[in-house]
This record gives C-alpha cells, sequence and structure tokens, in this order.
C-alpha cells in the first residue's frame, strides 16, 4: 500500500496516469557534442515515479545532459524504494540518485550509511533558495542528505464552480464556514463533500490538516515525533472537530457507509465526474490532475480549489508531501551523481518540470510563470508563501506500521472514527496504544 499511497501524494497527476499512460523507456540519453565536464559518466536514478511523471522527470535529467554531458538512466522502483533500493546495494548494483518519496524513508536510508552527504554547493543552493523547514526535512542528525525537488500540497479543498455558485455560496475562510457553505450547498441538492474513506491515508490527511491548524505548528511537530501523546486534548479535541462533519449525513455523500465504500479516485469522480454527488472534495494539489485527465474538467473553470480553511483562532494549514533526491554512497558515479543534484537545486530545473505540468516545486527562486495555468500557480505561490510554517505530512513521518499501513495503525483507527465518530476520547487512546507501539518497534 504505500506505493500506491505515495504516488498519490507526490504527484499532480499520478493517479490519472496509472489508469492508462505508458511507462517512459528512460534510456541513457546522449548529450550533443561529447566536449561537456561529465561526458562519458553514466548516471543511474531510482525512484518510483512511471508514466507521464517518469517521462517528465526524464525532461529534467535530459536537460541536465545538455548542460554536462553525462548520460543518464531511470530506474521505476515500483512499490517499495526502500526493498528495491536495499537489494540492489547488496547486489553491487546501487544506483547513484535515489528519489525517496517519505521523511522516514530518508532517515532510514542515512541510519543504514546508504546516503552521501550532499556537496557544499547543492547546500548553498537549499540555504539560498529555500525555505530552512526543507532543509530541516531533508537533513538527518544536522546532516543534509536529501534535497527536496517536487512538493506536494496537501491543503486544498476542490470544488465544483458551478455547485457553489448554484447554492450561491462564496469559498470560505474558516472551517465553521466551511461548514455552513457545506449544509447550503446541501440544500441545494448535492452533499456537501465527497469522502475517500476506504484510503485511509485521506482520513490522515484530513485529521492532520485540522490539527495543524487547531494546535498549531508546535504542537504538531511534538506529535509527528510522538513526543505528545494522543490522548493529549488537542489530539481529542481535532477528532471532535472532524466528527462534525463525518457524522453529518447531509454533509458526507452517502453518509458514513457510502465514505466507507469510497477510494480516492471515486471521491474525485463524485464531484468532477458524468453524475455530480457532491460539491466539494478536499484532498492535495493532486486531485487536479484527476479532474482534468479522467473527467476532462478545464481546471480553473470546471474545477477550482479554496485553501483548507482555518480552524478555531489558528492559522490556515499548509501540509506537504515532497520528493528528496539523495546520493547513494555505493553509487560508481559519485561526482555526476552530486552534479545532478547542484543541477536539480536550480531554479532551472525546476522550471523543466513545471513547464511540463503536473509538478509542483518547493524552489522559492522559480519564476512562477513556469508553471502552465493560474490554479497550478496559485497552490505553488501557496506552498512558497507559508515559508516554515509548511509542515510535512505527518503520517509520512511516522513508522509504517502506524501512518503508512492498510488496515493497521492511523488508517485503520480514522476508518473506524468515520464509521462511528462518537467518541474521539475512546478514538485518541486507540491512536496512541497503536503509536507507542509503532515507535518503539
Amino acid at each position: 500500500m504505500m506505493r500506491r499511497r505515495t504516488t498519490l501524494l507526490t504527484g499532480c497527476t499520478a493517479l490519472a496516469l496509472a489508469l492508462g499512460a505508458t511507462a517512459c523507456g528512460g534510456g541513457p540519453v546522449t548529450a550533443g557534442g561529447g566536449d561537456k565536464a561529465l561526458s562519458g559518466q553514466t548516471v543511474t536514478v531510482a525512484g518510483v515515479w512511471s508514466g507521464t511523471e517518469q517521462k517528465n522527470f526524464q525532461k529534467v535529467l535530459d536537460a541536465f545532459t545538455e548542460k554536462t554531458g553525462a548520460k543518464t538512466q531511470f530506474v521505476s522502483t515500483g512499490d517499495n524504494v526502500s526493498t528495491v533500493v536495499g537489494s540492489k546495494i547488496e547486489g553491487g548494483n546501487a544506483p547513484d540518485v535515489v528519489m525517496v518519496p517519505q521523511v522516514g524513508v530518508l532517515k532510514q536510508f542515512a541510519q543504514k550509511g546508504w546516503l552521501k552527504p550532499l556537496s557544499k554547493k547543492t547546500r548553498q543552493s537549499v540555504d539560498a533558495n529555500y525555505a530552512d523547514v526543507w532543509k530541516d526535512y531533508g537533513s538527518v542528525d544536522g546532516t543534509l542528505y536529501g534535497l527536496y525537488f517536487k512538493a506536494a500540497h496537501k491543503s486544498t479543498v476542490w470544488y465544483s464552480p458551478d455547485a457553489l455558485a448554484q447554492a450561491g455560496v462564496k469559498p470560505p475562510k474558516t472551517y465553521d464556514e466551511m461548514l455552513k457553505a457545506g449544509q447550503t450547498v446541501s440544500d441545494s441538492g448535492l452533499a456537501a463533500f465527497s469522502v475517500a474513506g476506504q484510503d485511509g491515508w485521506t482520513l490522515t490527511d484530513w485529521f492532520e490538516n485540522v490539527y495543524l491548524s487547531q494546535a498549531g505548528p508546535e504542537k504538531y511537530d511534538a506529535l509527528a515525533a510522538h513526543k505528545l501523546k494522543w490522548t493529549d486534548a488537542s489530539v481529542v479535541e481535532a477528532l471532535t472537530t472532524l466528527g462534525k462533519l463525518f457524522k453529518d449525513k447531509q454533509l458526507v455523500a452517502g453518509g458514513q457507509k457510502e465514505a466507507l465504500n469510497t477510494d480516492f479516485p471515486g471521491s474525485v469522480e463524485k464531484v468532477f465526474g458524468p453524475k455530480p454527488e457532491a460539491g466539494m472534495v478536499y484532498e492535495g494539489d493532486f486531485v487536479a490532475g484527476v479532474a482534468k485527465d479522467q473527467f476532462g474538467k478545464t481546471i480553473g473553470e470546471d474545477a477550482n480549489f479554496f485553501p483548507f480553511p482555518a480552524v478555531g483562532g489558528g492559522e490556515a494549514p499548509v501540509v506537504s508531501g515532497g520528493d528528496a533526491a539523495a546520493v547513494l554512497k555505493d553509487g560508481k558515479n559519485q561526482k555526476a551523481a552530486q552534479a545532478l543534484l547542484e543541477y536539480l537545486a536550480t531554479p532551472e530545473a525546476a522550471a523543466v518540470w513545471a513547464e511540463a505540468g503536473g509538478f509542483l516545486s518547493p524552489n522559492k527562486k522559480l519564476d512562477l510563470a513556469s508553471y502552465g495555468d493560474d490554479v497550478t500557480r496559485a497552490t505553488a505561490k501557496s506552498l512558497i508563501a507559508a515559508g516554515d510554517s509548511v509542515r510535512f505530512d505527518m503520517s509520512d513521518q511516522a513508522p509504517a506500521a502506524f501512518g503508512g499501513t492498510k488496515g493497521t495503525g492511523e488508517w485503520k483507527l480514522l476508518q473506524d472514527f468515520l464509521r462511528d465518530p462518537s467518541d474521539p476520547k475512546g478514538t485518541a487512546a486507540e491512536l496512541e496504544a497503536a503509536a507507542a507501539k509503532a515507535y518503539q518497534g
């Protein structure tokens, strides 16, 4: 399940492309001229991407080739980056660079001694071009191992402009306003929200946005590190807030039972498909890719978003995910590998994929004009403007047994809570028991 979830978290069009796009070959690419500094070297890059995402990343690699003369080869790892990379290292065939989709996995790789610290030039670019928070998430014990090249913005609520217009409501600024707007949408004949309860990770995202806004970034960090227990009053309060939405059959399309039988693509279809059942769906910027590629929606006209609104007296949350490039110690082309990361740290590299679409960059020096449409531009602007208040997806920071496995831990317990949100305190106690076990393991 980790692969499916990671794809969703890290790519604006990952789901759409998974349903029909053919994987790009990703073979070696030769630079013209042959007089470049790294001519004759080949950099092997491993990552989860396939289909359109792999094809677009290959454009970035091709631009690196043009600049340096180094050839590139992309290897799609499929379901589990950790297992694939580990077996390649053991077999003496380690890739030079790996794109790591989770903070927890980057930490695991560093602690196993698999990674090389990034070069001085890359560190300088990160200091100049990124908010400190991205450096923190790319560092283990104070050493920078990961360069965040691609990000996801997971604090976006997507809506049908027609549905909101027919109900006479405008995008809300607070959580309470959002629920009131939802009631008005519901009164006009459509349910307010489509909720993908069949996929536990979407429920963790709901919780994280409510918690970050309501409890604040310091408690969010403490809970993510399990320095704060899940039985804390702040967790119970966030679950209570979320429960108000989950238990309201007017607000949730088909009620709790149908929500538990709706997966992520299905939740997007309920808003943007041929037979709309709801006016809004909460999830990350990658909703746009599904709405556009599967249901033919024009982003900005037939589908739009508003930022996840502030809860209580808190700030509006910005939760993110992302892919970090790291250099493997056992790779055969260290010089070319470090040169690739130096290139990926530049706005020039980010612009290549931004122009291709389905991409957000945490690089604040990237010209927003590089993005191909106004909605993506607005999403990117929001991510950059959040600066150090951005928080990485909490469940991606947790051990997989708690934060990333189907049928267990946080995913299952939040599904149970969606089914019956009547006891937030009891759910918090169950979450704490599961977290304590996973963090000790």
